[in-house]
């Protein structure tokens, strides 16, 4: 088994594609995770056009890359959050229409139909993404959170989600979540009461990205165990926590990534505390063959450096399965 190792456009999206796209090849990468904003993609010409996604194919083709996913998290987002001000930096204008908050939830829902048309048309079967949440704010319970207010936010989601999940069924695509902080998923409680919240259907699984479950505690390598069967796609990417105790803890005290006081950051990977052999003997377990996708996210490093680094030990860390057992030699005869 060869997996792809590809690079997630997202944290890019200020270099035009073309630049981006010859940095990476020359970075040892195997192909791009486009982003749905920057120029990298966008979803209603790929949706409405498919000259549009052959020439961002002949584009990456000319750099030796490949697209396996694409990936719209921001709009995404939108999906089922308590909407406010900070929505706007991040949503196109066209979603963002005048700010009411269920406008901006129902063109967000329609934006994400159209990126599953999109993705049809540029030939990959994984979009990528948020789902946001209702209920993310109610985390922590005080004052009292009844379990009747939680429901209603995985009712919420499941309601706001599967008409998008039909045009994902329609187009031959499936959603797969990135297990995050406020999104309706968030850990392995959470992300199997999402799977059940929609009816466990295929057209919903997971984009598994371990730093967002390792800080918290989560064990991200049963993780993969649990859901093997709805992992559509792999970022590697890393985070280190402290061994003792800090000024802010996992909530993070509202300091920004790289502040000398948090108890956790992202970290480039290989660099922090994320297991990645165990991590890799499990997607070996699942059978998992899709690409390896770094998320490069490390405030104190170089972000040139790093991606070429992380090209390096994705590939150095990933191996195949055995296909014998190592003592079947003894039997033998």
């Amino acid at each position: 088994m060869s997996r792809p190792v590809t690079l997630f456009t997202g944290q890019w999206a200020d270099l035009p594609l073309a630049i981006l796209a010859e940095k990476a090849s020359r970075w040892g990468y195997d192909g791009l995770e486009l982003a749905c904003w920057g120029d990298h993609f966008d979803v209603r010409a790929a949706a409405e056009d498919p000259d549009y996604c052959v020439e961002k194919r002949e584009l990456l083709g000319s750099h030796g890359l490949e697209v396996h996913a694409i990936s719209n998290h921001l709009v995404g987002q939108a999906v089922c959050d308590l909407i406010d001000e900070r929505h706007r930096s991040i949503l196109p204008e066209h979603v963002w229409g005048d700010g009411e908050p269920e406008g901006v939830r129902t063109r967000a829902a329609d934006e994400m139909k159209l990126t599953a048309r999109a993705a049809a048309n540029l030939g990959v079967s994984v979009v990528n993404g948020f789902t946001g949440s209702s209920i993310w704010h109610l985390l922590y319970s005080f004052p009292p959170v009844t379990e009747e207010m939680i429901e209603a936010g995985f009712a919420d989601f499941a309601r706001r989600w599967s008409p998008i999940l039909d045009a994902f069924d329609d187009a031959g695509v499936r959603f797969a979540l990135e297990v995050h902080p406020t999104e309706i998923a968030f850990d392995t409680v959470t992300a199997a009461r999402a799977v059940d919240a929609v009816g466990g259907r295929q057209a919903f699984g997971f984009n598994y990205d371990p730093s967002h479950l390792a800080y918290q505690g989560v064990d991200c390598v049963d993780f993969i165990r649990r859901f093997g069967d709805r992992i559509h796609h792999v970022h590697m990417k890393d985070v280190a926590w402290s061994d003792r105790p800090t000024p802010s803890g996992v909530f993070g005290g509202h300091l920004p990534f790289g502040h000398a006081d948090r108890f956790w950051d992202f970290r480039s990977p290989g660099r922090g505390d994320v297991p990645f052999e165990e991590v890799i003997r499990a997607l070996n377990r699942i059978g998992y063959s899709g690409p390896l996708s770094v998320e490069w996210e490390d405030s104190g490093m170089d972000r040139e450096h790093g991606a070429e680094e992380a090209a390096d030990f994705v590939r150095g860390m990933d191996f195949s399965p055995s296909d014998t057992a190592f003592d079947a030699a003894f039997s033998e005869g």
